[in-house]
């Protein structure tokens, strides 16, 4: 005789394994090797429709380190200099000033493109601290909408608050994420960083040269730390880059010089989001 109980326990183990779940909600099933062509088509798609949705047009991208502090900060220099640590307050200083610089920008050009119902040279950065949250909440105090595409790190990274919530985004895949930097991108403003910020830039600096994606304006912010940190001047010299290709950036110390080179480029006019 079948024992009602021992069949509803047959059927709920039934219902409660892995092999009945739907696919797209088998989190261990989609995290399998053989899943990967899959996860990065979601990591392409859901962002894409997300910004379609939302009208953005075309957008700013900008890089540059999550350690630097701001001016809220400058305590610590402060402390530095009382300990008479003048080099700790000297960067301090340094930090606080780019940290204004980023976010005096991202304030400038939203405002400025922001208008009129259009939805172009929209701030992006990788949505993390340091220059990225100075570009977010320049744009955030302006009233304009910013783009945050953060990514999961070993030591969580996570967004910062002035990020649009609608435009804030989490990436697995840093390929997908360098990506939807620059399906949209009409300008990159590069402060300086670390190998996150190298890599970045190069990465597009290449993409320019060999025609992969169209010229825009590449404006690296803080001529001293550029300088410093590349010989672009040693890399001609020594035949590695053409001089032709020190062209394809400019050089630059304040927000203001920044928006001049991306005014100049576009001849004063937002870019056309299909061009």
């Amino acid at each position: 005789m079948i024992d009602p109980d021992q069949c509803e326990r047959m059927q709920q183990a039934i219902l409660d394994g892995p092999a009945y779940r739907l696919a797209q909600e088998d989190i261990e099933f989609l995290a399998q090797d053989d899943l990967r062509p899959l996860r990065l088509q979601l990591e392409l798609l859901k962002p894409e429709q997300a910004l379609r949705a939302q009208g953005i047009g075309s957008t700013v991208v900008v890089f540059g380190s999550a350690r630097i502090h701001g001016p809220e900060d400058l305590a610590a220099a402060d402390a530095a200099a009382a300990s008479g640590d003048a080099a700790g307050q000297a960067c301090a200083r340094t930090q606080a000033r780019l940290y204004e610089e980023a976010r005096r920008f991202a304030h400038i050009v939203s405002a400025r493109f922001q208008q009129e119902g259009r939805c172009d040279f929209v701030v992006v950065t990788g949505g993390g601290p340091g220059i990225m949250e100075a570009a977010n909440r320049g744009a955030f105090e302006t009233g304009a909408r910013s783009i945050g595409l953060n990514i999961t790190l070993p030591r969580e990274q996570g967004p910062n608050p002035w990020i649009t919530p609608e435009l804030a985004f989490r990436f697995h895949y840093f390929a997908l994420r360098k990506m939807h930097f620059l399906l949209r991108a009409k300008a990159l403003v590069a402060f300086p960083g670390g190998y996150g910020t190298l890599d970045e830039l190069f990465e597009v600096l290449t993409l320019v040269q060999t025609g992969k994606i169209a010229r825009m304006p590449i404006v690296l912010v803080d001529r001293e730390f550029w300088q410093h940190a590349v010989d672009f001047a040693y890399l001609v010299e020594q035949g590695f880059i053409g001089a032709q290709d020190t062209r394809l950036f400019t050089m630059v110390d304040t927000a203001d010089e920044v928006v001049s080179t991306l005014e100049a480029f576009y001849h004063g006019k937002p870019p056309d989001a299909q061009a």
